[in-house]
């Protein structure tokens, strides 16, 4: 038991890595306090350390970075550090006037890097002001404004240039999220730095007045409140405030430094050193050159010969190895080339049975759209298809067959043909340098340009050049890819065609996934309840709707349990639909949870009841040909108004004529949704906007 308890017990032993918001805060507020209480000189020491020591570690940190967004904190940091560093200048301030000494490191840095001569040590400190108030502080202002304004000019392009690749189906919703944080990252951290890089400016003024002030003032009481001479007083103060400048600036110095390289780092996948020494192996030449030039300096009489030798002797040795590199890097690309080639050219024999295999999907491209395909010349439209059968996946429920690309030079040059099992479901002509631009309706200007219909849901188009896409954009135009023309007819075929590309051996596979995770319900219901062919029909049913069948566990277990009383695939569909009524509804109701209808009137519906017959192959409706016409005239009239506010066509019914209703409008009216009242989510508020056969 107790050793039980030991094994549980939360440790009590510092972790000084807890709670880093109490560290941080503790921190400011002593940075506070130091501006305020006088310290003593040993933990002035201790603090002018840890300034050194955390410049250090935020140059090396900024050296590391693969892009400059990793170190998004800095513009804060930067911000504690100067006023950590001006504490510091206040609290040595206070021990040099008051005292004439401020500790171990001040006196180090007076005594070591002025070499016990003032006049030198103010030199020294004036060039390092320089360096850092001229140079560094000014370029890294510069590139900090430039960067900003570049950003946040760039920043709505980026953005729609993530809708589009979502529009095109290149990314998913959670990718463009994240992309969108990534360019609302860089736009802050940007910003930011062109703030912060006045800190570092403001920084080097304020050490330039403190030091001025620190030696006048030190002089004055040197001589009168001390009584010692002139030169005395000049020796000390001098030397103290010195020495106090220098190890304040020093370390203002380096984080300055680290400032202006993030400023000036570009994204890349390696770190600064890694990308810079890729970079300067690249030119060989350059540095063979470079060890001449150095060589020929040092044979130049009067010339050092020794060191310009030794230099020429290192470039020429790293000009040397960046060539052997180049020809090896070369030499393996020749081979891949070539292994490449020859397997290309070893095509396995064809067999007279291949020539059976039907293909389920084809797309046979005109020879002037073989770059849509070709990664080679930047065409993108196997990627894209790809991410279309990851979409179908996780929004329909099946795995859509792999899709053919072929060229067919029968077809007109930048014509292509989707074909399902070699019989032809669309064929669209694209004008491949161009553009399509279609208007939301927003758009009040015309543009010039081809006129046509947009394949994929007949929507009236402009195809543009390339001299026209950007007013297109800045009217409100829809700017499409021809790819991506491709990749959204495609996908809309495969909505409407998803019952037929279920097979057997389909249903068979997600079966079996199902099983893996709850055998009960599969052991339930095939063989004895229903064999694989009923549910695939009640599938291909479901999909022939466009109700994804990914909660595919949910329509077993309503299978299992109505498929005892009755094995009508359609009336199955039925209480398959009603069990996915959650789903089903979520898929129409606007940002109210409020879905919007029409409804069918009760003598519509008592009509559709009393015409509907049996026989041996199940139920059917004898109407006649003239009154089924007008009843889908009566429903494309009741849903015109949804149509036109940008609504899904529904058509609400009882559950009893769903079924039949959608068979006399389907073919009239193929996009309309015909839901029953038992598949309505309760939480969904109803609002009809119209009756059919009223």
């Amino acid at each position: 038991m107790t050793a039980q308890t030991e094994q549980i017990a939360p440790s009590t032993s510092f972790n000084p890595l807890r709670n880093q918001d109490v560290w941080l805060a503790t921190g400011v507020l002593a940075i506070l306090v130091i501006l305020i209480i006088p310290i003593p000189a040993w933990s002035l020491d201790i603090f002018l350390t840890l300034n050194i020591s955390l410049s250090m570690v935020v140059l090396l940190g900024t050296i590391y970075l693969k892009k400059p967004v990793e170190f998004a904190v800095f513009p804060s940091l930067l911000l504690i550090l100067t006023l950590f560093r001006l504490s510091l200048n206040v609290a040595s301030t206070k021990l040099i006037l008051g005292h004439a000494a401020a500790g171990n490191v001040i006196n180090a840095f007076g005594n070591f890097v002025t070499g016990n001569n003032y006049v030198v040590g103010v030199v020294v400190f004036a060039i390092i002001v320089v360096i850092q108030f001229v140079v560094i502080t000014k370029g890294a202002t510069r590139i900090s404004e430039v960067a900003a304004r570049f950003t946040l000019d760039a920043m709505p392009g980026k953005q729609m240039g993530v809708d589009a690749d979502l529009n095109a189906g290149l990314i998913s919703e959670d990718q463009a999220r994240a992309r969108r944080r990534d360019i609302e990252q860089e736009a802050d951290f940007y910003g930011a730095m062109d703030g912060a890089t006045k800190f570092v400016r403001g920084d080097a003024i304020a050490g330039i007045i403190i030091t001025i002030v620190n030696i006048l003032v030190g002089l004055v009481i040197g001589v009168w409140q001390r009584g010692l001479s002139l030169a005395d007083a000049a020796q000390i103060y001098t030397q103290l405030t010195v020495g106090d400048g220098l190890v304040t600036q020093v370390p203002a110095v380096i984080i300055s430094v680290a400032a202006g390289i993030i400023v000036t780092r570009t994204t890349s996948d390696v770190n600064l050193g890694a990308d810079l020494t890729a970079q300067l192996q690249r030119y060989p030449r350059a540095l063979g050159l470079s060890g001449v030039m150095l060589a020929i300096f040092g044979l130049v009489p009067g010339m050092p010969t020794l060191p310009f030798l030794a230099i020429a002797a290192g470039l020429g040795g790293l000009a040397y190895q960046s060539s052997q590199k180049f020809q090896r890097d070369a030499a393996a690309d020749l081979v891949l080339a070539e292994a490449e080639e020859s397997a290309a050219e070893e095509e396995p024999e064809e067999r007279t049975e291949d020539l059976l295999v039907v293909d389920p999907l084809k797309v046979e491209l005109g020879y002037g759209l073989i770059q849509l395909a070709d990664p080679k010349q930047g065409g993108d439209l196997l990627t894209r298809v790809q991410i279309i059968r990851q979409q179908m996946a996780s929004k329909m429920g099946f795995i859509v067959p792999v899709v053919r690309i072929v060229d067919n030079m029968r077809l007109r040059p930048n014509e292509y043909v989707v074909k399902l099992r070699e019989a032809e479901i669309a064929r669209y002509e694209l004008v491949p340098d161009h553009t399509l631009a279609m208007n939301p309706g927003l758009a009040q200007e015309e543009i010039p340009g081809i006129p046509t219909t947009e394949p994929a849901f007949g929507l009236q188009a402009v195809w543009v050049g390339p001299a026209e896409r950007d007013r297109a954009e800045l009217l409100g135009y829809t700017i499409v890819e021809p790819s991506a023309v491709v990749a959204t007819h495609l996908t809309e075929l495969l909505m409407t065609f998803a019952a037929e590309l279920l097979t057997r051996q389909d249903v068979q596979k997600l079966v079996d996934t199902v099983k893996e995770n709850s055998p009960s319900v599969v052991e339930e219901l095939l063989p004895t309840v229903l064999n694989l062919g009923e549910v695939q029909k009640v599938l291909q049913s479901l999909l022939r709707e466009r109700v994804s069948i990914r909660n595919l566990e949910i329509v077993l277990e309503t299978l299992a349990d109505f498929g005892p009383r009755t094995r009508d695939v359609e009336l199955l569909t039925e209480y398959a639909r009603h069990a996915l009524a959650r789903q089903v509804c979520s898929e129409f109701v606007d940002e109210a949870n409020a879905l919007h209808v029409v409804t069918l009137s009760p003598g519509l519906e008592a009509e559709i009841l009393d015409a509907v017959r049996q026989n041996d192959n199940g139920d059917y409706i004898p109407l006649a040909p003239e009154r089924a016409d007008t009843i889908a005239t009566q429903t494309i009239e009741a849903v015109q108004p949804l149509v036109a506010a940008g609504q899904d066509p529904i058509v609400l019914t009882s559950a009893q004529v769903r079924r039949y209703f959608k068979r006399i409008v389907e073919r009239h009216l193929p996009k309309a949704v015909v839901l029953s009242y038992n598949e309505i989510d309760p939480s969904v508020k109803l609002e009809s906007e119209g009756q059919v056969g009223a």
